[in-house]
């Protein structure tokens, strides 16, 4: 990028820089502590964009309260160029608008064996990462992380934390799709989603998307924070020993079932057509569905533009009345399927009702 063409931003010498300065924006942590908000039902999550209301939220520490007229962001650390930049500078770069699924892990303190389907698809504006660090000029030698500080701070699960801080290997920092974000579904961010401005890292668990986020650091080896330390590791499913730990970071194939609905009543034999989501990293390219067991059979699948979920749709064919059992398994152009049992992304199963037509 040539000098002319910078944008309005605040060259830092790194002799006069003050510690932590960017954190003098916070006002309050209100409220503290860790918060949880569940999303509906997949059944209940059946628009395209999901809305404000039904997006689930999950907050580690507390929500920071930001004076946002003194909010800035830092870009250090391994780069030939630091510099400081304010809402208002950082609003006038150019930005860029990505509709991504955004997935909650789960809890970080017990194992992953289960599927909570905390799950949603948003659009997202803001200033792409790779823009703001092509101003920094980072070492791409040296520099192998991207830290992501957030303004939160306090306690979670017994364990304190000044700052709430996650990392993304370079290689993910640099890709056009990790963008500073200042917009969700066209509307500014607010505090409950990480306002002014986040982190949003499309194709990976949402843990690694800092709200509150007040500088972005470029260095050699991961963070030692608590974040990605104690919390959001796990044991690697391809490990055979059971042994090597792996970061929570992309996300694998997962799906779930819309319609039809738990428990529905349906009635008269014959084909009973559905549908519903898949998503992941990497672009689903197959969902399979089976009744009871049976055979899986092929779903008709969307093809991802971006990194939004995915429609499939299907029909399974019913030839006897009572109970039933439809589920549903997604596949990534990679090959990695979801797994059937025992994973925070096994495959959904819905149970429906069937009955006969003739009086």
């Amino acid at each position: 990028m040539a000098d002319d063409s910078l944008p309005a931003v605040d060259f830092i010498d790194r002799r006069g820089l003050i510690l932590d300065s960017e954190r003098k924006s916070v006002t309050n942590i209100n409220p503290k502590g860790f918060f949880i908000r569940h999303p509906p039902a997949p059944q209940e999550l059946n628009e395209d964009l999901t809305p404000e209301s039904k997006l689930f939220q999950t907050i580690h520490m507390g929500a920071a309260v930001v004076d946002t007229g003194r909010w800035k962001l830092i870009v250090d650390g391994l780069v030939e160029r630091p510099f400081s930049t304010n809402l208002d500078q950082l609003r006038k770069m150019p930005s860029e608008t990505v509709t991504s699924f955004h997935e909650c892990y789960g809890s970080p303190i017990n194992p992953p064996t289960k599927n909570v389907w905390r799950i949603g698809n948003v659009k997202w504006t803001g200033v792409p990462l790779h823009y703001l660090l092509s101003i920094a000029r980072p070492d791409l030698e040296r520099g192998l992380f991207v830290w992501s500080d957030g303004l939160d701070s306090g306690e979670f699960a017994g364990v304190s934390a000044e700052r709430y801080q996650k990392d993304l290997p370079i290689k993910k920092a640099l890709s056009c799709e990790v963008l500073v974000a200042y917009e969700m579904n066209g509307q500014p961010l607010t505090k409950e989603r990480g306002g002014p401005v986040r982190l949003v890292v499309p194709g990976w668990i949402g843990t690694n998307s800092t709200k509150w986020l007040c500088r972005l650091s470029v260095q050699a080896t991961r963070s030692k924070g608590p974040f990605t330390t104690i919390f959001y590791n796990e044991l690697d499913p391809t490990d055979s020993e059971g042994v090597r730990k792996r970061p929570v970071w992309s996300v694998e194939p997962n799906s779930m079932i819309v319609r039809p609905r738990p428990d529905d009543v349906i009635v008269g034999l014959g084909y009973i057509e559905g549908w519903g989501r898949a998503w992941g990293a990497d672009e689903i390219v197959r969902v399979e569905v089976s009744l009871d067991g049976d055979s899986w059979d092929e779903a008709i699948v969307s093809p991802r533009k971006q990194f939004e979920w995915q429609l499939f749709s299907f029909q399974v064919e019913v030839h006897r009345t009572g109970r039933h059992h439809i589920r549903a398994r997604a596949t990534d152009k990679s090959g990695a399927q979801q797994p059937l049992t025992g994973r925070r992304n096994h495959v959904p199963t819905v149970q429906i009702w069937v009955q006969s037509n003739v009086p």
